[in-house]
């Protein structure tokens, strides 16, 4: 798995590319934690869009990465364009929790305001 980020002030986005599992799930958690270590209220965007599979374990992340946000009072959103995550999410009920968009400018528009 690749991960790009890119901060800036209270924004920060993450841009994963590959599978998220098992084998690569403990390098998206560090690229998180690194993201979040730079902001007190995080405002994080992580951009799914080229993630062909997750399985419970990288689900896992994403559910352990929106509480964190929460707790520092910060907002999670993930950006979907259909394929596994978005029904990953809805099968489990977990769309509700978390803020979807499809759309990147989306997304920092919404998160930097």
């Amino acid at each position: 798995m690749l991960v790009r980020s890119w901060t800036d002030g209270r924004f920060a986005l993450l841009q994963a590319v590959g599978d998220l599992d098992l084998t690569t799930a403990p390098h998206m958690r560090a690229e998180i934690d690194a993201a979040l270590a730079t902001m007190e209220e995080p405002h994080l965007a992580i951009d799914l869009t080229e993630v062909p599979f997750c399985d419970s374990v990288g689900l896992g992340v994403l559910v352990s990465t929106l509480t964190r946000v929460q707790q520092q009072r910060g907002r999670l959103m993930l950006i979907v364009d259909g394929g596994m995550i978005p029904h990953l999410l809805t099968i489990t009920n977990l769309d509700r929790h978390f803020e979807l968009t499809d759309s990147v400018d989306e997304a920092r528009q919404e998160l930097a305001a």
